[in-house]
């Protein structure tokens, strides 16, 4: 294997790794706003035992995060030395970006979160858990602004320096606003919310099942059913937001999606498939002209297939083709198994009926499926490009990095990275195994009692004479 096909593998393993926590972040992030609030309207101890539960594994995901996130940013300097080079003063920017306006947001008002419930008012404490689910959406907002600008250039020139051309900003919102960016946000944001949802769902339908804190399960339960409804519903709409643009940016990841080939053509929408990239066909069950109907309305409309680009600038077609199905197989799942559920809350019988319980414990796996799938889908189909239309992947790479150096970094970071991950999911089968607080029991009392105590002695004393 060369250095480049090393290089690509190294990055897709460090973004894959990492990109398991970000949207547990991000969702847990808005669950633990609804929670908070419920608690302040209702003043329902179970609601605060739910905040403080789940705040601890936000932490510990959060954490994670952060620590496989530190890798990439350097790869860009170490394997990626010429795309830096191309693109550093727009990456730059938006990188700049998420450090200051959303890392800190999020890192600093976290700790008020963790460790403040003794130490601030319930208002403070609700408004440091909002920053913190704030902090980490804006942490999407500027990453998806960075990858964005790769798929749809937009608000930059190109001048000449002394180590080659560069892209430079000339205008900044055009760049944050580029024609992909709020769409792939928005699509982004929801995949995001509905993995965190989910989490919430599997350990609620867990305790049910082992019969244990069913107060707090099924409280948990609800949350993250409402949550997930909404997010998978949304789905479909912000995906289909992003497919039209898709076909009007980057057709040729469109025509690799869908499978189609014919340069100049009405175009049908894949169920299922396979796609023999050296036929030039696609095989398996379709809707004629349905593909055209979406991007156009008029299932005649000639849609540009695979034929219609040069070899060299086409993605891998099958690979692109299957992931986008798969994405949205799974996407159409995740609705049904939320609507099930809502309709047996709404019944009573869901918190009986063990075999949709197991379901949902399973479920949890979906959303993350999904969302690596989507994130491949999109980098997989805008290949041969690193920055689409401007330069190719296998120009952006580091001219001085060995293939045996690559290789040896490759090996060392799987068996970090399968070590952190050991860690994570020890962490968190402890914490689940533990348990929450119950509500009940002389520990939370205690808790309460001192909560309560710092809070009577903030209130203002009255004066003598008064």
């Amino acid at each position: 294997m060369d250095a480049a096909l090393l290089s690509r593998l190294q990055f897709a393993l460090t973004a894959a790794f990492h990109y398991l926590y970000p949207p547990l972040s991000i969702g847990l992030g808005l669950c633990l706003v609804v929670m908070e609030t419920m608690w302040l309207k209702t003043k329902n101890e179970h609601y605060r035992a739910m905040t403080r539960f789940w705040g601890k594994i936000f932490g510990l995901t959060f954490a994670i995060g952060v620590a496989s996130g530190i890798v990439l940013e350097f790869e860009f300097g170490t394997n990626w030395e010429r795309y830096s080079r191309y693109v550093g003063d727009v990456f730059g920017s938006a990188l700049a970006a998420e450090g200051i306006f959303a890392f800190f947001l999020e890192s600093g008002f976290l700790a008020i979160v963790l460790f403040g419930w003794r130490r601030v008012r319930p208002g403070t404490h609700w408004f440091a858990t909002l920053m913190v689910c704030l902090g980490a959406h804006f942490s999407a907002l500027w990453i998806i602004v960075a990858n964005s600008w790769m798929q749809t250039p937009a608000g930059f020139h190109i001048v000449d320096g002394p180590n080659g051309p560069r892209a430079e900003i000339t205008n900044f919102w055009a760049v944050v606003f580029n024609p992909s960016s709020l769409d792939r946000l928005s699509h982004t944001l929801v995949g995001a919310w509905s993995a965190g949802a989910f989490l919430l769902i599997s350990v609620g339908a867990w305790y049910l099942l082992k019969k244990r804190d069913e107060a707090f399960a099924k409280s948990s339960i609800k949350v993250g059913l409402s949550v997930a409804l909404a997010a998978s519903l949304l789905s479909l709409y912000t995906g289909s937001r992003s497919a039209e643009l898709v076909a009007e940016h980057q057709p040729t990841k469109l025509a690799a999606m869908e499978g189609h080939f014919d340069a100049h053509a009405p175009a049908a929408m894949y169920i299922f498939g396979w796609v023999d990239e050296t036929a030039g066909k696609t095989h398996g069950l379709a809707i004629p002209g349905m593909l055209s109907w979406l991007v156009s309305g008029d299932t005649t409309t000639p849609i540009k297939g695979l034929d219609a680009f040069p070899k060299e600038d086409r993605p891998p077609a099958n690979l692109t083709f299957q992931g986008y199905h798969l994405m949205i197989s799974i996407g159409m799942a995740l609705i049904a198994i939320a609507i099930v559920g809502m309709i047996g809350w709404s019944r009573g019988w869901l918190w009986n009926w063990r075999p949709f319980l197991w379901v949902l414990v399973v479920a949890v796996l979906l959303p993350q499926i999904a969302n690596q799938i989507g994130w491949m889908t999109a980098e997989v189909g805008r290949q041969p490009w690193i920055v689409w239309g401007l330069m190719r992947t296998n120009e952006g790479l580091s001219t001085v990095v060995s293939a045996g150096s690559v290789l040896a970094s490759l090996l060392l970071f799987t068996l970090v990275y399968l070590l952190l991950f050991f860690v994570f999911i020890y962490m968190l089968n402890h914490k689940i195994q533990h348990g929450p607080e119950d509500v009940h029991s002389e520990e939370y009392e205690t808790f309460r009692k001192g909560f309560d105590a710092m809070m009577l002695n903030r209130k203002p004393q009255p004066k003598e004479g008064k």
